[in-house]
């Protein structure tokens, strides 16, 4: 057991799961020599050598094709995206082929694929190093989507994503790679896909969230429970598939629900959510669902940064906000 950074937990999973099976191949834009743009791969290459762990071109769309012909070819590709803004040349990929191969071929083949990549603000980097694309993924049929919010969970949904059948993304909050750590025991045991996690019980209002809004949105609880209100804390570790049954059961004991994200407000999936809460759970609602996000704007440059980015204020108003309804 050791005290652990979030990227320090991937890097804990990928290696063990390099040791235990020798199909997994790590490749990516700076992977090898240079152990990845946030050092999530460092050590890897000394470790494994240059037969599996790759360096490649910097082409996001060879990336991903190279990552769906070694999974069609019984290989189980780990493959890095530098970050998210870069993704969207291998999406032809990823949505055209990988996801799809397990019904193209009727159950024959499937595409056993991890892709990795930093996603949201925090750091304050370029245009295009920003973006959080969780509701385009969230799209595909036949893709998971995971989006860490700790250090534990980063090593355990790591696992599982290498190990699953299908194809996975895992949307890496990239402020949260060294903002905390965590006691972190390397047992190869892993956390399972397609789960919504409780992380504060509380009465009065359920508080949504996932990635680097979890945190935000903890801290806000905090912050809420000063004045006499307690809020529920849900973490949508498993973007797609989604499971809404902690939310459905909590909005039912609290009444109100705010949902807190980092992308953009208009068809972010937070509005999957409360279309859900709506079709399944209207009548446990007191409120409207509110909504703590990003703006609906291209995410601003560095030094503005930190005025689109949701943060435990907003998510403490929206609170205030349906709790305004008797």
């Amino acid at each position: 057991m050791s005290e652990t950074t979030f990227v320090q937990a991937i890097a804990m999973a990928l290696a063990r799961e390099m040791e235990n099976d020798d199909r997994v191949v790590v490749l990516g834009e700076d992977v090898a020599r240079s152990g990845g743009v946030f050092r999530a791969t460092d050590g890897l290459l000394e470790r494994f050598g240059p037969d599996r762990v790759i360096d490649t071109p910097l082409a996001e769309t060879v990336i991903g094709g190279l990552g769906v012909g070694l999974a069609g070819d019984g290989m189980r590709p780990a493959i890095e995206i530098q970050f998210a803004g870069f993704m969207y040349s291998a999406l032809d990929q990823i949505l055209n082929h990988a996801s799809r191969m397990r019904n193209r071929t009727r159950g024959r083949l499937s595409c056993p694929m991890v892709l990795r990549t930093p996603t949201g603000g925090g750091i304050k980097p370029p245009e295009h190093h920003s973006d959080s694309p969780e509701a385009i993924l969230a799209q595909i049929p036949g893709l998971t989507t995971v989006v860490p919010s700790s250090p534990s969970k980063a090593y355990g949904l790591t696992l599982a994503a290498i190990r699953d059948p299908d194809p996975v993304v895992i949307l890496e909050p990239a402020r949260l790679y060294r903002a905390t750590r965590a006691d972190i025991t390397d047992d190869g045991v892993a956390m399972p896909l397609g789960m919504s996690f409780v992380e504060r019980e509380g009465a009065d209002v359920t508080i949504v969230a996932w990635g680097g809004m979890v945190s935000e949105s903890l801290a806000a609880a905090d912050d809420l429970a000063t004045d006499g209100i307690e809020a529920t804390v849900i973490d949508v570790a498993t973007i797609s598939p989604l499971d809404m049954q902690p939310i459905l059961e909590s909005v039912e004991r609290t009444g109100r629900c705010v949902i807190a994200h980092e992308a953009a407000r208009q068809s972010g999936f937070g509005a999957e959510i409360a279309a859900r809460l709506a079709e399944e759970g209207l009548t446990s609602l007191l409120a409207p669902v509110a909504r703590a996000t990003g703006y609906d704007t291209i995410f601003p440059l560095a030094r503005l940064e930190n005025r689109y980015m949701p943060n435990r204020g907003r998510v403490v108003a929206a609170v205030h906000r349906v709790l305004e309804y008797a």
